[in-house]
């Protein structure tokens, strides 16, 4: 086996020598427990030679890790997401490069997690401040709840990644009810109130609009009444009274995942419990099987779906996302939720597309063009800085709210996978996949793009030094005068100094 001369596989020393230390062993005592030699080890964890599959599978049995702890996906995401943080202007004349970046990352990723907790609280406190001052200089007096933060929104998404968006328990779970409550696609509102009552106890009533304003579902534990809004379509409250048996009977399950390290505090755990039984829900209205069949059947058709198991279009475009079931999947898609300011209120990423975390959202995409024609599904071919191809829809949704004088918000949904996928969709049909010489270039946001050309740009890249001449004018302030031509290589990202 150490003889062998493998040139592919994964590179994991910086992780196999984290839990070499993490046990207190030396490389020859690790070494001797794994049958291979200490020089061979010693490769392994210089990341000259990759980790085998046979000793992947001994080393988590060895030390009991979970072999989901070697998942390169996760460091991919950390590497992108402290490139984002260090191309902030306030790490300029630090000179650190990509190389650097991907270094710490991969020799120290908590710290490289901590330094994104701390950047966070950095984002917190500025906001803050910057509230305070303005509320100061209008002259407020009641300066109450000026401190913000979105860590718990940030960490729940973080977990939700992690997870690639698929909870088997809670698969499991929606096909008990499905048993215990004899559920069928025809009609999920009676049987639901029914198990609710006859089950769990719990008695459902219809409140009145002007009652219960601006709430839409309430359970009162104490008397074990659920009131739900007159105000909510079928289907919504369908899917609220899942998400109240998903609380009830899930709690071990739902306690369990929101157990995890990555949430820190009690907001964040709370926040999880609410997304986790949202999860249940949709489970619950669309069952994995007869769901991921229909999604083949009807190649992705999100209107046609949606009608068979009478939900909205963003729950087909969520449900999609979780298709991620071990010999049973589906498109691996990323989705993305916007409002009209560019705000990101969900997002999930199994296609490989990064979202910006810090930073606004490059204009470039589809989903901001949704806005423009409410209600048509606008399709895209897009190509991210790093080359990779992706084909992506997009349609405004209007939340549920009712009454002439109730406000309609509306936000976007993106839906998207990268091009290989795309001819699996009834969106592509008409589309030449097969010819992306005229997809259109996008970023994740201006700091991290290179392309300097773009007439949209807002901020100078970090990968090319700001070229001021007051006797050019280009598309835009921050063209350079000698753009380069195409795509960033992996080895011009190398030399690349972030937050330049």
């Amino acid at each position: 086996m150490e003889n062998a001369r493998e040139t592919g596989g994964p590179r994991l020393g910086a992780k196999v020598r984290a839990l070499r230390r993490r046990e207190n062993l030396n490389q020859v005592q690790l070494a001797e427990r794994l049958g291979i030699s200490a020089s061979y080890l010693n490769l392994i964890e210089s990341n000259k030679r990759p980790l085998p599959a046979s000793l992947l599978i001994r080393l988590a049995q060895l030390f009991n890790v979970d072999l989901h702890s070697f998942a390169t996906d996760e460091d991919a995401r950390l590497v992108a997401d402290l490139i984002e943080v260090f191309a902030d202007p306030l790490f300029e004349g630090n000179g650190l490069t990509s190389t650097e970046v991907r270094e710490v990352a991969a020799a120290s990723p908590n710290a490289g997690r901590a330094v994104l907790s701390l950047y966070r609280a950095y984002q917190s406190m500025r906001e803050s401040a910057d509230s305070l001052s303005s509320r100061l200089t209008e002259g407020e007096q009641d300066l109450t709840g000026v401190e913000r933060s979105s860590i718990p929104s940030e960490e729940v998404s973080d977990l939700l990644q992690t997870y690639m968006n698929h909870f088997p328990e809670l698969e499991t779970g929606a096909e008990e009810l499905w048993a215990k409550a004899k559920l069928g696609l025809d009609d999920l509102y009676t049987p639901l109130v029914r198990y609710l009552e006859k089950q769990l106890g719990v008695q459902v009533r219809i409140a009145r609009g002007e009652a219960e304003r601006g709430t839409l579902r309430r359970f009162d534990a104490d008397r074990k009444i659920l009131s739900l809004s007159e105000l909510l379509p079928t289907r919504s409250r369908q899917f609220q009274l899942a998400h109240q048996i998903g609380l009830l009977t899930q709690k071990a399950r739902l306690d369990a995942i929101a157990s995890d390290p990555r949430l820190t505090t009690d907001e964040s755990r709370a926040l999880a419990r609410i997304a986790l039984a949202n999860y249940f829900a949709g489970a619950v209205l669309m069952p994995y099987v007869p769901f991921l069949q229909a999604a083949r059947e009807e190649r992705y058709d999100i209107d046609v779906i949606g009608r068979r198991f009478r939900v909205g279009f963003e729950q087909v475009c969520h449900r999609l996302t979780t298709l991620r079931r071990p010999g049973a999947e589906g498109v691996p898609f990323h989705m993305i939720r916007i409002d009209v300011a560019g705000n990101i209120s969900k997002r999930f990423s199994a296609s490989g597309i990064r979202f910006a975390r810090f930073s606004g959202v490059c204009p470039r995409w589809n989903i901001f063009a949704a806005f423009l024609t409410p209600g048509m599904i606008r399709i895209q071919l897009s190509r991210m800085t790093d080359g990779v191809a992706y084909f992506c829809l997009a349609r405004t949704i209007h939340k549920d709210s009712g009454g002439y004088h109730a406000q309609h918000p509306v936000q976007a949904i993106g839906l998207g996978c990268q091009v290989p996928y795309a001819k699996e969709m009834v969106y592509s049909d008409g589309v030449d996949l097969d010819h992306l010489d005229t997809v259109t270039p996008v970023g994740v946001t201006c700091r991290l793009c290179d392309r300097t050309d773009c007439e949209q740009r807002v901020l100078p890249s970090i990968f090319q030094p700001l070229q001021v001449n007051e006797n050019v004018r280009g598309l835009t302030l921050y063209n350079v005068s000698n753009p380069l031509a195409g795509h960033p290589t992996a080895g011009r990202l190398e030399r690349h100094v972030v937050g330049r």
